[in-house]
Order: C-alpha cells, then structure tokens, then sequence
C-alpha cells in the first residue's frame, strides 16, 4: 500500500513513523510512505503556501494554487484523497478497515484556519477523529496511518490477533493478565489457569460484552449479535455481574 502525506510540517512525523507497527510494516515493504512538504509546490520567492482568507478574518488560510497543483501532480488512477477535517466523517475502525483496502492513500493536512474551500474538488472525503480543535492534520494523519497499517495483512504476524482487538466487533476488548499469577493479592481468575480453551473462549466473549455495557454501551445498539452473544448478553443482564 502506498501512502502519501501533504504536508507544511514533515518533521511531526519523523518519530512515529519510524518506530513501532509503523516502523515494522515499512520494513517489510507492506507500506510505502512518503511525506510530501506541500511548500516544494510554491513558487513563490518565500514559498507562501498560505494567505489572508477573502472577507477578512482571522488566520490564514492554504491556497488552492499550491495545493490542487501538488494533489495532481502524484495523483493516479488508483488514489483516494483524505483531508483531516474537523467537519469530515468521524472515524472508527470499519473506516480504517475501509481506508486499508485502498491501493494509494493521499492524505492532506490543513493547518492554520484551512484550506481554500475549492480544494475539496479533489478530495475524496473528509475525515474527523473527534470533536476537538488541533493545530492541524498531521496528528490526525499518524492516527489514520496507524490504525490503517495495522490492518494490512502481513503487519502484526498474528492475523488472529485483529479479530480480539477493541471494536473489531462493536465491541470492546476482554480483560488480559499474564504474570505473575498473584501480585499484591490480586488474582489473575482461575478459569483462565485451567486450560479449558473453550470455556475461557466463552469467558473472554461474556467479558467483552459486559465491558462493552458498562463502558461504551452504545456500541451495543447497532451491533449485530450472533446467537452466542445473545445468550450471553441475557445472561449478563440477568446475573449481578455488572
């Protein structure tokens, strides 16, 4: 998977990128990235790549004369175009799971007020990952290209392992422990000692959908349950386990 990321500030990601899950798929040639600076695209004598918005107001606002012109010139057939926007699509895990499949990700960070509002005629879509303000995209982008890259098949080793993870299914992960089995009086539960794969298999689903109830319990309502989880989930809300 290529990724392409258009940017004022590349420096932002010069340690996330090279360290960790991200770090590992690059070596492995799963994902090819490339941090473009969108102020190589100015011709100007100062590469301004920003300028004072129409009407007047506070800020500044990136030109669409630099950045059409930069989006076009690596642009192909097979590119899908992000722009990090707190007025885009909010995003969860079926949007990176989304994002993931796409051959060529090109990601745009805003900076400053935004962008000259034509440049979205060559966007694809707009991405939020939440209803906060930052400085610009570039944070945004490390969260789109970490939980993308993950995703990619060949980037954790264990496949199973995406399967279990937090929201994979409308749902949240179940309690881990390893050792040591005891520490300060706290007991790692019995049944996972046992051996029992199928009864802790069972524990660990019983256990996620009771974290999901009380954490998050609106991720339950758009869930699609199997006939296992139904069980389960009458169960729970029948005991005095929550």
């Amino acid at each position: 998977m290529k990724i392409q990321v258009f940017t004022l500030f590349p420096e932002m990601f010069d340690g996330p990128v090279n360290a960790s899950i991200i770090k590992r798929a690059r070596e492995k040639g799963i994902i090819d990235l490339e941090l473009i600076n969108i102020r190589d695209f100015a011709d100007n004598h100062y590469s301004q790549t920003d300028d004072y918005p129409y009407g007047g107001g506070a800020g500044m606002v990136l030109k669409a004369d630099i950045v059409i012109p930069a989006l076009a010139f690596l642009k192909t057939s097979d590119s899908y175009v992000v722009y990090m926007s707190p007025q885009g699509k909010p995003f969860n895990q079926k949007k990176a799971a989304a994002l993931a499949a796409k051959p060529h990700l090109m990601i745009l960070c805003g900076h400053y007020e935004g962008i000259d509002e034509r440049i979205l005629t060559q966007v694809d879509e707009e991405i939020s990952i939440g209803d906060y303000i930052l400085t610009g995209g570039e944070i945004p982008a490390l969260v789109i290209i970490d939980a993308v890259s993950r995703l990619l098949p060949g980037v954790l080793g264990r496949e199973e392992s995406l399967h279990e993870e937090s929201f994979s299914h409308d749902m949240l992960g179940y309690p881990q422990y390893t050792r040591p089995s005891v520490f300060q009086d706290l007991e790692v539960p019995p049944l996972l000692l046992s051996g029992n794969h199928e009864h802790i298999r069972l524990w660990r689903k019983k256990q996620s959908l009771l974290k999901t109830l009380l954490k998050r319990p609106e991720l339950l309502l758009k869930k699609k349950y199997s006939a296992e989880e139904k069980g389960l989930l009458i169960e729970l809300l029948f005991s005095e386990e929550k």
